[in-house]
């Protein structure tokens, strides 16, 4: 018997608090409306601690991921494709569960709750567990890369997880180093996406190199440490688009 299988019984004696348990409740109200569990036969006994903890990463994942996929406006064929391939290659789940994990995705993404409410409830359950706050940022990385960009709208939102779960910058890079291709990370410091034309890439340095320029900087009278930081932005930036534009080859 899969995961769903297991908790729905105790799920009818317990209420999953918070607005991952209306998600859940609303999922599961699905789930017997569509016919998937029967009320005769589930097993009626209350959730152990265990099973709490498993449900309320399930029901998180899918909700967070949700959000997510929304994030950027539409929800893409390789979204999806890759919230099933976690499904069946990282949880293992049976068709049983795998129909549950749908109906938390498609209740979350219509639910009024946000993504932060979603992050928070599950910081809370895993505030001492470092090992699945990482978990669950690297999934999130991990699908909205899914269709080849990770958008402006999509890492806005996985920050917002990463300050709730109290990661480092540097903590977030790591995961997210694993899957950004090296050479996206140029295109991520001028501010530009590797859908961008190369005329929307060109004007968008420029302007960075303005914005930056340790001159310009300079005669704003800020403190000596900003100014330094202005040079290697400046170099940073200057270095980036050396790097995209020999990619290109822009000329």
């Amino acid at each position: 018997m899969g995961f769903f299988g297991k908790l729905i019984g105790g799920t009818l004696g317990f209420a999953l608090a918070g607005p991952l348990g209306a998600i859940a409740g609303a999922a599961l109200g699905h789930a017997f409306d569509t016919g998937e569990q029967s009320l005769q036969t589930a097993d009626r006994a209350r959730l152990s601690t265990g099973q709490e903890v498993q449900l309320t990463f399930f029901v998180a994942a899918f909700s967070m991921l949700a959000k997510l996929s929304k994030a950027d406006g539409q929800v893409s064929r390789e979204e999806i494709d890759a919230v099933e391939r976690f499904m069946i290659h990282d949880l293992h789940l049976d068709h049983e569960s795998r129909r549950f994990a749908t109906n938390i995705f498609h209740t979350a993404q219509n639910s009024p709750d946000n993504f932060s409410d979603f992050a928070a409830q599950f910081y809370n359950q895993f505030r001492s567990q470092y090992q699945m706050l990482e978990l669950m940022i690297d999934i999130l990385v991990r699908v909205s890369i899914a269709d080849g960009s990770l958008s402006i709208s999509e890492e806005q939102l996985i920050m917002s997880a990463v300050r709730i779960f109290n990661f480092s910058d540097d903590q977030y890079e790591k995961i997210r180093s694993k899957y950004i291709k090296d050479f996206e990370k140029y295109y991520a410091i001028l501010g530009c996406s590797k859908n961008d034309s190369n005329q929307q890439i060109k004007k968008q340095y420029r302007k960075l190199v303005s914005d930056y320029h340790p001159d310009k900087i300079a005669s704003k009278g800020l403190p000596k440490e900003f100014i330094k930081f202005s040079h290697d932005k400046f170099r940073e930036i200057q270095e980036a688009y050396e790097i995209v534009k020999k990619e290109r080859g822009i000329s």
